[in-house]
């Protein structure tokens, strides 16, 4: 009769196991995503020219949005500096804006116990700006940002861990041993206290 390992292990006496069944936080799945996305900005003037574009304030937070996907909430300010009235003007333009990214989790580990995960989100790329330019009727200013992300998700898993049936025994200080060579006895001074000369 064939026994799987699951079987073996209920038949044996615990003091009897090779293998003790622990259970511990791992990471249970991980996945990357790079986004590329357009915003329209509408500045108060009809511009002439773009000056500088810069992204800042970024906020962002992680949540587990089904069994393999992390849905990844943020927003950033979009700042643009631009000429108007024929580049005799200069006014600087900032939109806040939000974003939903959805990451796939490529390795996934399908052993966890139970659906508490925890989700770890690092940016790999800040929100950037790749182009700033003026749209063909010319009213608005387009601006094409990237970004990028990766994550881990943690949760708790089984781990089998073979045991060492003659155990461990740590060493102390105490034992240690310290034994001295010739050369260090020949150093050895028979008196610590220098002489001062004879009485």
């Amino acid at each position: 009769m064939n026994m799987t390992k699951e079987e073996v292990f209920v038949n044996m006496s615990y003091h009897d196991q090779e293998y003790r069944e622990i259970i511990t936080k791992a990471v249970c799945g991980r996945g990357r995503k790079f986004s590329k996305e357009e915003h329209s900005i509408s500045p108060s003037h009809r511009p002439s020219s773009i000056l500088g574009c810069w992204v800042i304030n970024h906020l962002y937070n992680a949540k587990i949005k089904s069994k393999d996907t992390v849905e990844i909430n943020g927003s950033y300010d979009i700042n643009i500096w631009y000429s108007y009235n024929d580049n005799t003007k200069t006014e600087v333009v900032t939109e806040r804006v939000n974003y939903c990214d959805f990451v796939p989790l490529s390795k996934l580990d399908r052993n966890c116990l139970n659906d508490d995960l925890e989700v770890i989100a690092k940016v790999v790329q800040q929100p950037n700006c790749l182009e700033c330019k003026i749209s063909k009727k010319g009213h608005k200013i387009i601006v094409e940002i990237e970004r990028e992300f990766v994550v881990k998700v943690i949760g708790e898993t089984k781990l089998f861990v073979k045991v060492d049936p003659r155990g461990h025994k740590n060493r102390n200080d105490d034992d240690w041993d310290f034994e001295m060579t010739d050369d260090e006895l020949r150093d050895v001074k028979p008196s610590f206290h220098g002489s001062h000369g004879k009485d």
